[in-house]
């Protein structure tokens, strides 16, 4: 093969490939067997609730722990035995972990001063870093006088500045106030196209992981439970715990009558008798039961005689929250015992029900994601 043939190879291979790892703290079984490939240059994020596993896995990509069983390999080198600094990886932890009696610029090139790097080269990286982060002209300010959001940037700088191969980030944004976090998951992400290396995550924000990724991986008691892009998880969840876990999901009981090669007839508690297409079916089906989930936004209310929908059912507004821009409804609909979640943008002249008010609910078998 040609070494044109091998570089082709290598950058069709995944940056990281996860075979069957497990870990085990004592008797407690963290992870269960994962195994996944991260692609070269996406940003990927691990996202669950605490103590699903997504950091030990994080630190096991590091090589700040070793794997009970399994193997990981980085860009196609086996990483068993290897330690953390000699991995193609860098870390910015949770706590950025920013030295206070340094500067910007000495807490940037710290780790490269280890390296004896001429002093010329370390400077110009250090600029380089510190513009690839926006805070250009800040090297001489004391670590004590920057922000919330300006550490963040010095920890992601003092890591960039080594090269990594793959850029791990265990919870960054955790520490900051709303507004901030907000604007630096932009600016994350800006930074990650800009540099194109592997950024894998840590978060148990969806919101987080949906604006920054390229693809998720959903944990749950220490595997997997779905991998795929942000869209996918959203409108095509593979259970009802992911659907739980990916935005607001309204969630009715329901029958099997039919199914076809093409789909299935159920029976939906509050809604009849619906056809579904096997590709509103993500995940498997088990028995004649079965739970399906319709997105807020995938209902909708008809104010005026006028409005028009596919189907309709009759419900009552039983609680209101208005957000300015958007307003959610808990409507009670027929034979269902808990309300449904609908989402209504405040469009000009659009009016805001009130609790107690008679509610059209429009709906079409598009709506439906079967579950489980």
């Amino acid at each position: 093969m040609s070494a044109s043939g091998q570089s082709s190879e290598a950058q069709d291979r995944p940056i990281i490939e996860l075979r069957e790892v497990k870990k085990q703290f004592g008797p407690v079984q963290v992870l269960t067997g994962i195994t996944a490939d991260i692609r070269r240059g996406e940003f990927f994020s691990l996202l669950g609730p605490s103590g699903c596993g997504k950091t030990t896995l994080l630190r096991l990509i590091g090589g700040f722990d070793e794997p009970t069983s399994g193997s990981i390999a980085i860009d196609g080198r086996p990483m068993a035995g290897v330690p953390a600094n000699h991995r193609p990886t860098n870390m910015v932890f949770q706590s950025y972990a920013i030295f206070p009696h340094f500067n910007v610029s000495e807490n940037v090139g710290y780790g490269l001063r280890s390296q004896r790097i001429e002093r010329g080269e370390l400077e110009r990286r250090v600029a380089e870093s510190l513009s690839m982060v926006g805070l250009e002209g800040l090297g001489a300010r004391a670590a004590h006088e920057l922000s919330g959001g300006q550490r963040q940037r010095v920890a992601l700088a003092r890591a960039l500045i080594m090269r990594p191969k793959v850029l791990l980030l265990d919870e960054p944004l955790s520490a900051l106030d709303k507004k901030l976090r907000q604007q630096m998951e932009v600016e994350l992400r800006q930074l990650q196209r800009a540099v194109g290396i592997t950024f894998i995550l840590v978060t148990h924000d969806q919101e987080e992981a949906l604006i920054m990724s390229d693809r998720i991986a959903v944990m749950a008691d220490g595997n997997i439970e779905q991998l795929a892009s942000p869209q996918e998880l959203y409108s095509r969840p593979v259970s009802r715990r992911v659907a739980a876990f990916i935005g607001v999901m309204n969630f009715f009981d329901a029958q099997v009558l039919a199914e076809q090669s093409e789909g299935i007839t159920l029976e939906v508690a509050a809604f009849g008798k619906v056809e579904v297409p096997r590709a509103q079916i993500p995940g498997k089906m088990n028995g004649s039961r079965a739970t399906v989930g319709v997105r807020p936004e995938m209902l909708t209310l008809l104010f005026d005689e006028s409005d028009v929908a596919e189907r309709e059912l009759v419900g009552e507004v039983v609680d209101v929250v208005y957000y300015g821009d958007m307003t959610y409804y808990d409507v009670r609909l027929p034979g269902v015992e808990k309300p449904a979640t609908i989402s209504m943008r405040n469009t000009a002249g659009r009016r805001v029900l009130s609790s107690g008010d008679k509610a059209r609910v429009g709906w079409g078998a598009e709506s439906i994601v079967v579950l489980e």
